[in-house]
């Protein structure tokens, strides 16, 4: 029997959104998300997803429930395989019997955050009443910051010294203290001290407002600048953004959001009415963070520094970007004055002349070209010759291949052809040369940067290999689920020969027997002649999710169906045309004069 207290723990962990999002397409809809009901087939979306809640109901059927009963419901999954499912996804191991741990793993849990919360309460109190207070508060108000935005945002001072929050010493107050990075242990293991010295404190909160971590700007000279929290049980600095919970309570129809580099830019920027920004913690912009503000926008502004290394943050941030921008989601990249920060900008233009920058921003096609077009300069291609134009349209062609099927995509493949003046159907071809999901690399290869769509072997595996599977089989021996999104016509189309009747059969197998494991899928042929080829197609990784490689997939397997048309429609006229004519039926006849004429307007 597993503790109810930790199928509590789990659920409340885990965001209802991140569990259905890979099974429904869902959109921002108010405070809401919205999608068509994976349970009743409908052709308008009545399928509603609360963030907040933690619930979903669909208007049509009526079904309903949490992210628990959602994946018994459409995986067909038992309880216990569905707690075991959630739990996976937080990295828990389930408890096998009733008892104490699990309770206490929820406690320790909360005395944490409890900890977190009393931290916050000090540093704010200090801030207000510390001897050394004044220092905190002129360069609070040196960076144009008032009381009231200070409090807004619940900024505090973490006063000189080595130990001012163990004030008892007891010995699980320190252990808490440790675990929720606040105290550092001496390396020497003799004694601990705290980890924020001297430092204007900005608590990072989480969607439910509770403080889950700290940021830290030192005063003096103390390295580094800036300070984050360590990795935590309640704090993972790759998923969150600070600000995010502030932007949500300032509005109530949060519509787009600024991503920058810095707690005070998004302090300062709120000082002058701009609420809508967040800031990563201490990282690049992750596929996480993405994922996390596309669920609560669509419409995302990247804000970067001029400077070279503005440029090459902006170049990594679009290669993440790129595999979101499905239909209906829009991004901006802004680059502002060499030696200007958000900060220094909205103090000297305020909030309209920061907003008209904002506008000014390039969106992701001028930004895709301006950034190629550098890097093909630099690398001595000549943009104006028919060569230079062909390597920019093949470079672009391998960017926006990774982005999602769709009005979006295809219109920045007309933006291609406009700048270039190659044809749409040579875009195609270049594209069909590619794995499904090909490795975006810059053209100067000093910058070391790879897509997260990528498909990779395991090491040890050379490129030889690497060309011996096919990278279609390879995703849907990865995650059978993507053989369900297949109209049946598209799966009869692919034939019963070579690479694209193994795609067939292995399509139909999923779909008549229910196989939803890579595990199941192997099983199942374990005595075929495929067995080898899905072993070796298991051992490819790809590194992005399957929630955005899954409209990729279906539309290459549409792709593929439509070339094998195309083959038996030319094998079949072959035999025509080398046949009598006087053998021929008019409706035969008929056929080759149709062929005839396709292929004339083709040409």
């Amino acid at each position: 029997m597993i503790p109810p207290a930790f199928i509590e723990d789990v659920i409340a962990r885990t965001d209802i959104v991140d569990v259905i999002e890979p099974h429904v397409v869902l959109k921002k809809s108010g405070a809401n998300f919205s999608g068509l009901c994976p349970f009743h087939q409908e052709k308008s979306p009545s399928f509603s997803v609360s963030q907040d809640k933690q619930f979903y109901y669909c208007f049509g059927c009526h079904a309903s429930g949490s992210a628990l009963k959602f994946l018994m419901e459409f995986e067909r999954l038992s309880f216990p395989e569905a707690v075991e499912r959630l739990a996976q996804r937080l990295g828990l191991e389930v408890p096998q019997s009733e008892g104490g741990e699990d309770a206490s793993r929820k406690r320790r849990r909360q005395l944490i955050y409890d900890q977190l919360e009393a931290a916050k309460s000090f540093y704010k109190h200090q801030l207000r009443s510390h001897p050394d207070k004044e220092r905190a508060v002129a360069y609070l108000k040196g960076r144009g910051l008032t009381g009231e935005i200070a409090a807004r945002y619940e900024l505090g001072y973490a006063p000189p010294g080595w130990n001012h929050l163990l004030v008892d010493d007891e010995p699980e107050t320190r252990s808490l203290l440790l675990e929720a990075g606040l105290l550092v242990q001496k390396e020497d293991e003799t004694g601990h001290y705290d980890r924020f010295r001297d430092r204007i404190m900005f608590p990072i909160r989480d969607l439910r407002g509770r403080t889950i971590a700290f940021g830290g700007r030192v005063l003096g000279d103390a390295k580094p600048k800036y300070l984050n929290s360590p990795e935590t049980p309640v704090f993972h600095k790759g998923r969150e953004l600070y600000g995010l919970y502030e932007a949500r309570r300032a509005t109530n129809r949060l519509s787009r959001l600024i991503i920058v580099e810095g707690y005070l830019d998004v302090v300062a920027l709120a000082q002058f009415g701009v609420t809508f920004a967040v800031a990563t913690l201490g990282t690049a912009t992750t596929d996480e963070h993405l994922g996390r503000l596309f669920r609560q926008v669509s419409d995302l502004v990247f804000c970067f520094d001029g400077d070279r290394a503005g440029q090459a943050a902006a170049g990594k941030a679009l290669l993440l970007l790129l595999p979101h921008l499905e239909d209906g989601r829009r991004a901006t990249f802004m680059f502002l004055p060499e030696g200007d920060d958000p900060d220094s900008v909205v103090r000297r233009e305020g909030k309209e002349g920061f907003l008209d920058r904002v506008k000014a921003g390039l969106d992701v096609s001028a930004w895709l070209f301006e950034k190629l077009s550098g890097d093909l300069k630099s690398a001595g291609h000549d943009l104006a010759s028919i060569a230079g134009k062909a390597a920019l349209a093949k470079e672009a062609v391998k960017w926006i291949s990774t982005m999602p099927a769709g009005a979006f995509k295809q219109l920045m493949l007309d933006e291609v052809t406009a700048k270039t003046g190659v044809a749409q159907q040579r875009l195609d071809q270049i594209a069909e040369t590619l794995p499904v999901a090909q490795a975006v690399r810059p053209v100067d290869q000093s910058v070391e940067t790879r897509s997260s769509a990528e498909v990779e072997p395991l090491p040890g595996r050379g490129d030889d290999q690497r060309a011996a599977v096919d990278t279609d089989l390879a995703l849907l021996v990865l995650h059978p689920e993507l053989a369900e999104d297949l109209d049946a016509d598209v799966i009869l189309g692919l034939g019963q020969e070579g690479a694209d009747g193994v795609l067939r059969l292995v399509c139909e197998n999923i779909r008549a027997e229910g196989l939803k494991t890579p595990g199941q899928l192997i099983g199942h042929f374990a005595s075929s002649p495929l067995a080898k080829s899905l072993k070796l197609a298991f051992d490819y990784t790809p590194v992005l999710d399957v929630s955005f490689l899954k409209s990729e997939f279906v539309e290459r397997l549409r792709h593929r169906a439509s070339r094998a048309d195309h083959r038996r429609r030319q094998a079949e006229m072959a035999e025509l045309i080398h046949r009598a004519p006087s053998s021929l039926s008019e409706e035969e006849r008929q056929r080759l004069r149709q062929f005839y004429g396709q292929q004339k307007a083709d040409q």
